[in-house]
């Protein structure tokens, strides 16, 4: 029986995979994405810094669950390093993403620590 489970859960993947939509780049070539190799982490805390050359996202976990606490540790587990091209589109993806997330389910209000938004030359 687990074999057919197990089966089933990954029909239902390859599935999945062949209803993504196909995207289209701006110049009218479509791309096909390979999640052969796609590899899913959580975070729940991300740090951005940046240089004239690049974009540094650090990704982590906050298992400080007490938000009253005088200092909390940050697990860092993914770095993604973008040209600021990329991070420019990655931005306005982001953002046409949380319209209309927003538009759906309410406004999200929250406050950005100023460390959080550090950048560096």
């Amino acid at each position: 029986m687990p074999t057919e489970t197990n089966k089933t859960a990954s029909t239902k993947k390859e599935q999945a995979q062949a209803e993504q939509p196909q995207a289209k780049a701006p110049t009218g070539t479509q791309v096909r994405w390979d999640t052969k190799n796609l590899k899913s982490s959580y975070a729940n805390v991300c740090s951005v810094t940046s240089t004239r050359e690049e974009v540094v996202l650090n990704f982590g976990i906050n298992q400080a669950w007490e938000r009253a606490a005088a200092q909390m540790e940050v697990e860092l587990t993914n770095r993604i390093i973008l040209s600021p091209f990329a991070a420019s589109r990655l931005l306005e993806m982001l953002n046409k993403l949380m319209a209309e997330y927003e538009s759906r389910y309410g406004e999200l209000k929250q406050q950005i620590p100023a460390s959080s938004t550090d950048t560096k030359q």
